[in-house]
């Protein structure tokens, strides 16, 4: 083996920037450990080694300052892999936890490489060396070639959000796509024309930070990807070449880039409220080794972790060297990999302070929104933790949207037939104004969804009554019980014509409400063509054909597909027209005219037992009208059509019956025809819209 002196020469280094820093000199490594009492780096010839072909012993009197040590070595190679072991005291009743037998990855590595025979399991015992841990990665970020790239910028008025898992995308074989790029980023790009196709204009990729497949139930794998080991490297499963861990940084970056020029923007779904190392017997590869009583919200007991994010711990968000980390993590996606925006996962974690309490205006949320780096990025909570913390409509901060949880289950309850929510259900219809009117910000507050990856796909909804996850190994025990569906007669496949027949409109129901209703709508994968998981709402463990996209349903259900494209693309006409105004949703309701009706013109039926609601809606400008005939009913209804309208006599075109089959199902306004009746007929569990334009 060569000696340090053989190869390489080292100088003390700086305690700036945190990570490691690449230069044409070499590489500057520094790490925060507070409590730690000496420091190791240690430096890799391949993934799977076990011991370290060179170890830097790093000196308190020298490579340390303030808690950052720190060491520069000179001719440091593009791709050298290498870890820390960091010596301090195991004394978990003080919140401690080193252990120094265990390789630790650099928290701000941009690259991570997973040895072929890297095992979970073998990293929860203390004291055992493993040589099989993850290792980090020294990158350059520099050389990459954007092309000119830039941030489309698109406002949240003309967004249309869809919830995209990078390999459940292209992992099916009838997707297409060539099998060595399946279920990756490159093989994305191959899809673009379809989502370009389908008219949406963000995608929200599930986690794609590096994360542990092993943090699943036995002989399963973590497919969903809410488990990171890293916050800053791109996960190397969606890389082509998975020997080598540079490759992914590029390919991300070519994906990103390839969306932009489709006009599409990237927002990635971020996991800071915990990591993969769980629980007290979890695995220790990185924040618990380094200092896990800086980056872990503790018991009162600290040799317990509080459970905020239901996996087993809790991220120390607002604690200073955490927060740095989150920020550092995010100024990266944006800088160097050009991501658009972030969906925050259980955002509401963040609003905790470092022994859990909640707290208004919490430090780690407003440095968020008002770094100006990531100024102009899309910024959306998922408003709640596992613990019961729920912020929709109080989340901090001014640029803030929310994944409106009551949108949905108000929008299920409703459509499904429950009584009593008429009016919630309107109220969604309209912007949420309860929950949003007092914040006087704009209409698109409220991220509008009925379904996202945890839960039923949409037509799963409309095909099962309950759940059934005997699939992922935990005897149906896991995923929630209280769904809001509806199986419409059948518990599952059927051939029976009529239900059938509900489930198609009840799906078009679900897609007309979100798509059109006040907010940024957003849209599951593969809910476009019907995709089913046989009544699975929990399959993060799920990495086959029954979460896969299935290419085959763009035809075989091309009627659905036709269906969403035109609501999206009259939305998004809709939408440009109404952007001029830029008005809040308090500016935007008092300066709208909407008509509540019933059955009978002017009689809306606000009782507990109503299941329908008819409204028109004249446009800002005057010149425009829509009216909704909405029924929930098991049985037909007639509703009177408004002959007039601000004293103006109307003649009204039908735009869209979700009773119909296609083409009369849709269509576009321009192919309208006129409606010249005074009365409509509503079958059950339908919507219709017409519309008018008004000289």
């Amino acid at each position: 083996m060569f000696t340090i002196k053989d190869r390489y020469e080292t100088a003390v280094g700086h305690s700036f920037p945190v990570g490691p820093n690449f230069s044409s000199q070499g590489v500057n490594f520094c790490i925060f450990s507070k409590n730690a009492i000496w420091v190791e780096l240690l430096f890799f010839e391949n993934a799977d080694d076990v011991e370290p072909s060179h170890t830097f012993r790093l000196e308190p009197s020298i490579n340390k300052t303030y808690y950052y040590w720190h060491i520069f070595i000179y001719k440091v190679k593009l791709g050298q892999l290498y870890g820390y072991r960091i010596h301090g005291n195991f004394a978990p009743e003080n919140g401690h936890r080193f252990d120094s037998s265990k390789i630790l990855l650099d928290p701000y590595s941009k690259a991570v490489s997973i040895p072929n025979k890297y095992h979970r399991r073998a990293l929860s015992k203390f004291g055992i060396a493993d040589g099989n841990s993850p290792k980090s990665v020294i990158v350059d970020l520099s050389l990459y070639d954007w092309e000119g790239d830039f941030h489309p910028r698109i406002p949240f008025s003309r967004t249309v959000i869809y919830e995209l898992h990078v390999g459940g995308f292209t992992k099916n074989p009838n997707s297409g796509v060539e099998e060595s790029k399946r279920g990756t980023f490159a093989g994305l790009i191959e899809k673009i024309p379809y989502l370009v196709e389908l008219g949406i204009t963000a995608v929200e990729l599930l986690p794609v930070f590096q994360f542990d497949v092993q943090d699943a139930p036995d002989g399963k794998i973590n497919y969903w990807g809410y488990s990171p080991i890293s916050f800053f490297a791109p996960h190397q499963g969606y890389s082509t070449d998975r020997d080598n861990p540079l490759k992914v940084l590029d390919e991300f970056r070519d994906m990103v880039k390839a969306l932009h020029k489709a006009g599409l923007e990237v927002i990635m779904d971020v996991v800071f409220n915990h990591t993969s190392e769980n629980h007290e017997d979890g695995p220790t590869y990185t924040f618990r080794g380094i200092d896990n009583s800086i980056y872990y919200i503790l018991d009162q007991d600290k040799a317990k972790y509080k459970n905020f994010s239901g996996t087993g711990n809790t991220l120390n968000a607002n604690q200073a060297i955490v927060r740095k980390m989150i920020i550092s993590s995010l100024h990266f996606w944006v800088r160097d990999m050009h991501v658009d925006g972030f969906r925050f996962d259980l955002a509401s974690i963040l609003s905790r302070d470092e022994k859990g309490n909640p707290i208004e205006n919490a430090p780690i949320l407003w440095d968020i929104e008002s770094d100006p780096i990531l100024a102009g990025s899309k910024l959306i909570a998922e408003a709640w933790d596992a613990s019961g913390l729920y912020q929709v409509g109080n989340f901090t901060g001014d640029s803030w949207k929310e994944w409106n949880g009551r949108f949905r289950d108000d929008t299920r309850s409703f459509l499904r037939g429950d009584k009593g929510k008429v009016g919630a259900f309107v109220t969604r219809l309209i912007g949420s104004p309860d929950i949003y009117e007092s914040k006087d910000r704009e209409s698109e507050q409220s991220i509008n969804f009925v379904t996202c990856h945890d839960g039923f796909t949409l037509y799963d909804l409309v095909s099962y009554n309950i759940k059934h996850n005997m699939a992922n190994g935990e005897n149906n025990r896991d995923g929630h019980n209280d769904n809001l569906s509806w199986n419409c007669g059948v518990e599952g496949p059927t051939e029976d014509p009529e239900v059938l027949s509900i489930r198609k409109r009840q799906v078009k129901n679900f897609f007309t409400v979100t798509l059109l209703s006040l907010g940024a709508p957003m849209i599951l994968m593969g809910d476009e063509v019907l995709h089913t998981q046989k009544g699975n709402n929990n399959a993060y463990c799920q990495d086959n054909e029954l979460t896969w996209f299935d290419w085959d349903l763009v035809e075989k259900n091309a009627e659905i597909f036709r269906f969403v494209k035109i609501l999206i693309k009259k939305r998004l006409k809709r939408e440009t027209a109404q952007a001029t105004f830029n008005l809040s949703l308090k500016e935007l309701l008092a300066q709208s005219k909407i008509y509540w009706h019933g059955v009978k013109l002017n009689q809306p039926d606000w009782s507990p037992s109503s299941l329908s609601i008819a409204m028109t809606i004249l446009s800002l400008n005057k010149k425009m009208a829509m009216h909704f005939l909405i029924n929930a009913y098991h049985q037909n209804l007639k509703f009177e059509i408004p002959k007039s309208l601000d004293e103006r006599k109307i003649t009204w075109k039908i735009w869209l019956d979700t009773s119909l089959d296609e083409p009369c199902d849709i269509c576009l306004w321009s192919e309208a025809g006129n409606y010249p009746h005074q009365t409509y007929d509503v079958k059950s569990h339908s919507i219709v819209i017409l519309f008018t334009k008004l000289e």
